[in-house]
């Protein structure tokens, strides 16, 4: 039997929503920055990629529950951090069971976040969410991340193919700057993908950029981050910060 043009649209939608179910046609169209990652039967709910943007915007407690140096390395800007198993310490810190917390770790197959945060409904907090999406999906989706001073050091010292980026001007960069550093400044990372100053042909390369401030640096590396490098990020001080990694 042959079926016209018609027909055959509303056999292949039926065929789709018998095979894959209303949940997942669902998911077919959302955003995905509008996604989680959709467990069955959650103990506590997620939130996707925008919830935490506006969450992070109001600052409410979003806290990273990986390990000191992880977070110094790369946090999610605005978040605090505790590791998963200082569960006294947050109970301290936040004494309100009320109190709306938002938890993330590694990404979808990271348990620390889901344990934490069942470890804290059985104490009775009632405002416990995750990101469980995590890092990796936030970096993915083209949202840099920031880097502490411990871990800009950890950096320097094991990673000897990371790219630094001076987003300062470019006779303060003449002046002086970190060793191996670039100079790109806001509105450079088009040209700068273009003309080697980022390595174009390896977006997996660590990139990390600082400024005279960290509010400077952080414009710059969420220009490089649109430009598909998902492990950039910005360090959070200024450069005097950085005087004594300075080369001369």
């Amino acid at each position: 039997m042959r079926l016209n043009h018609r027909a055959f649209r509303r056999a292949a939608v039926l065929g789709f929503s018998l095979a894959f179910g209303p949940g997942r046609l669902q998911a077919q169209t959302t955003p995905i920055a509008q996604a989680t990652l959709g467990e069955p039967n959650p103990v506590t709910p997620e939130v996707s990629t925008d919830e935490l943007k506006r969450i992070l915007a109001h600052s409410a407690p979003v806290l990273d529950v990986r390990s000191a140096q992880e977070y110094a390395i790369a946090h999610i800007p605005g978040s605090r951090n505790f590791y998963e198993k200082e569960v006294e310490q947050i109970t301290a810190a936040y004494s309100d069971l009320g109190t709306p917390l938002v938890f993330y770790c590694n990404g979808p197959y990271c348990g620390k976040s889901k344990r934490l945060s069942e470890e804290l409904v059985k104490r009775g907090y009632t405002g416990i969410r995750r990101y469980q999406l995590g890092l990796p999906v936030w970096r993915a989706l083209g949202n840099t991340v920031q880097t502490d001073l411990a871990g800009l050091r950890y950096i320097m010292a094991g990673d000897r193919t990371a790219v630094y980026v001076d987003a300062r001007a470019k006779g303060a960069f003449a002046r002086g700057t970190l060793p191996r550093a670039v100079n790109i400044r806001k509105g450079e990372a088009e040209a700068a993908n273009e003309d080697g100053r980022l390595p174009h042909k390896d977006k997996g390369t660590r990139v990390i950029v600082f400024g005279e401030s960290g509010a400077d640096a952080r414009v710059v590396a969420e220009e490089i981050a649109r430009k598909a490098y998902w492990n950039s990020s910005y360090f959070g001080g200024s450069y005097r910060d950085l005087a004594g990694l300075a080369a001369r």
